[in-house]
C-alpha cells in the first residue's frame, strides 16, 4: 500500500512552489497533519497489556485526527452511524441528492463558507416546503443532510445528500403522518424550486451569478427502504477524506495513479496526474475551519431526541437491532500474549532515549 504521508513528503516542496497563490492556511494545516499521521515523528500513546501476568508496554504513534485524513476518524464515523441509526423512525426512507451545476463551482470555491451555508439552507427550505404542501404529509419533515465536495475522480463537485423519511409531524396537532408509497416527491419539481430558491438567496447575499447556467438542474430522489443502508453508506465515507489509501495504485516518475468507480458503469477506472496535482485535488476538499458538513433538521435535529424515542416506543421500533450489526473498532492486542491492551497515557511528545530505541 502507498501511504499518503510518503506522497506528501515527496511532493510537498514542489507543490508549494506550483500552487503558492492558491494555498490557504487550512490547506497547510491539513498537509502537515496528514504528513505526520502515525509516523515515527508523531506523538505517542503508551499502551499496557491488561493481562496481570504479562503487563508489557508499547508505544503507538498517534493518528493526526484531521477530518481529511484517510487514516483517521474511524471512531467518529462509527459514532455518527450509531447516532443516526438510533434516530430511525418507522417509515420509508429516501436518499435525495441536490447538485450544483458546474457553472457555479468557481463562485462556490471563492466563497466556500457562504455558498455551503446557502446550500444547506436552500435544500432545507425546499424539502420543508414540499413536505408541508404534500397532501399526505402536511407537516414538518426530518432531514439528515451531508455535504460532499468531490466527485469520484476527485474533481470539485459540491452537492448535498439528504436521507429523509417519508414522514412528518404536524407541529400544531402533534399528529404523526407517513407516506406509504415508493414515491416521495417529483424530482423535476424539486430541481425547479431548488434552482429558484438558490438563485434568489444568492442575490439576497450579493453573491455573483455566473453569466450562463443550464435551465434544467438535477435533483435525484431514490427509495432506500428503511434507511439503514443509506446511513451506513454515507457514514463510511464521511470522515475518511476524499480518497482511501487502498485506491492509490502507483507513485512513479513524479506521477500518481489512483482508481475510482465510474458512477454509471460501476467499473473501476484509473487516473494519472502529477504528484503536485494529486495533492491539490485532495486539498480542494478541505472544508473551512469549523464548518460542519453534517446537519440534522426538523424532527431529527439534536433537540428532538425525546420525541424520536417516543415515536419509536409508540410505533414499536427497536433501533438497537441495526446497531448490533455494526463492526466495532478492533482492540489493540499484546504482541507477547495476545491479550487486549489499554491506553494509559496519550500525547507523549518526547520518549526517554532507552525507550525510544526499542519503541515500534
Amino acid at each position: 500500500m502507498i501511504f499518503l504521508s510518503s506522497i506528501i513528503d515527496e511532493f510537498e516542496s514542489s507543490f508549494f512552489d506550483k500552487y503558492n497563490t492558491h494555498i490557504l492556511p487550512s490547506h497547510k494545516k491539513a498537509l502537515s497533519a496528514m504528513k505526520m499521521c502515525r509516523s515515527e515523528f508523531s506523538p505517542k500513546m503508551l499502551a499496557q497489556c491488561s493481562n496481570e501476568d504479562c503487563r508489557s508496554i508499547t508505544y503507538i504513534p498517534h493518528s493526526c485526527g484531521h477530518r481529511s485524513c484517510p487514516h483517521c476518524q474511524h471512531h467518529e464515523s462509527q459514532q455518527w452511524i450509531e447516532n443516526q441509526l438510533n434516530k430511525l423512525v418507522p417509515a420509508k426512507y429516501y436518499l435525495l441528492t441536490f447538485t450544483l451545476p458546474c457553472q457555479f463551482r468557481q463562485v462556490t470555491w471563492q466563497n466556500q463558507r457562504a455558498m455551503y451555508t446557502l446550500l444547506f439552507s436552500c435544500v432545507k427550505e425546499v424539502l420543508t416546503t414540499f413536505t408541508k404542501n404534500d397532501k399526505k404529509l402536511r407537516g414538518k419533515p426530518g432531514l439528515m443532510m451531508v455535504l460532499h465536495t468531490h466527485s469520484r475522480e476527485l474533481a470539485f463537485h459540491p452537492h448535498i445528500h439528504v436521507v429523509m423519511p417519508a414522514a412528518s409531524i404536524d407541529t400544531q396537532t402533534r399528529q404523526w403522518r407517513v407516506k406509504s408509497t415508493k414515491y416521495l416527491f417529483d424530482h423535476e419539481a424539486l430541481a425547479i424550486v431548488f434552482k429558484a430558491v438558490l438563485l434568489k438567496t444568492m442575490g439576497t447575499h450579493e453573491l455573483p451569478l455566473p453569466r450562463q447556467y443550464p435551465k434544467k438542474w438535477v435533483v435525484d430522489c431514490k427509495f432506500v427502504g428503511k434507511g439503514k443502508k443509506a446511513i451506513i453508506y454515507l457514514g463510511k465515507y464521511l470522515y475518511k477524506g476524499a480518497i482511501q489509501e487502498k485506491d492509490i495504485l502507483k507513485n512513479e516518475n513524479g506521477k500518481v495513479t489512483f482508481r475510482f468507480i465510474n458512477s454509471k458503469t460501476k467499473v473501476y477506472q484509473t487516473k494519472t496526474v502529477s504528484g503536485e496535482e494529486f495533492l491539490w485535488l485532495l486539498l480542494k476538499h478541505v472544508l473551512p475551519k469549523g464548518f460542519r458538513r453534517v446537519r440534522n433538521f426538523g424532527f431529527l435535529n439534536p433537540r428532538s431526541k425525546q420525541l424520536v424515542k417516543l415515536l419509536q416506543y409508540l410505533l414499536n421500533l427497536n433501533p438497537f437491532d441495526f446497531l448490533k450489526k455494526l463492526k466495532h473498532r478492533p482492540k489493540i492486542r499484546c504482541k507477547c500474549c495476545g491479550s487486549p491492551m489499554e491506553i494509559v497515557q496519550t500525547m507523549i511528545v518526547h520518549l526517554p532515549l532507552h525507550l525510544a530505541m526499542i519503541s515500534p
